[in-house]
């Protein structure tokens, strides 16, 4: 879990932007989205799938010299 320590002059509002880049970077936000529906084993193959699917055929259009 990321941890801010204050001084005694500094501002709410810096204190506040580190902490959320902390947790941006942490991956915290990105896990809770994740987690904010029930989604089925089966549901979750094939969605990972087409992410695979979509990166093969990016990495095919690169390779081949297309627009990324």
């Amino acid at each position: 879990m990321p941890e801010i320590h204050l001084a005694e002059g500094d501002r709410i509002e810096w204190a506040l932007n580190v902490f959320k880049r902390q947790m941006q970077k942490s991956g915290v936000f990105r896990e809770l989205r994740r987690r904010r529906h029930y989604v089925k084993p089966s549901t979750a193959r094939q969605l990972k799938s087409k992410a695979a699917q979509r990166n093969r055929d990016r990495q095919r259009k690169r390779s081949q010299g297309g627009n990324p």
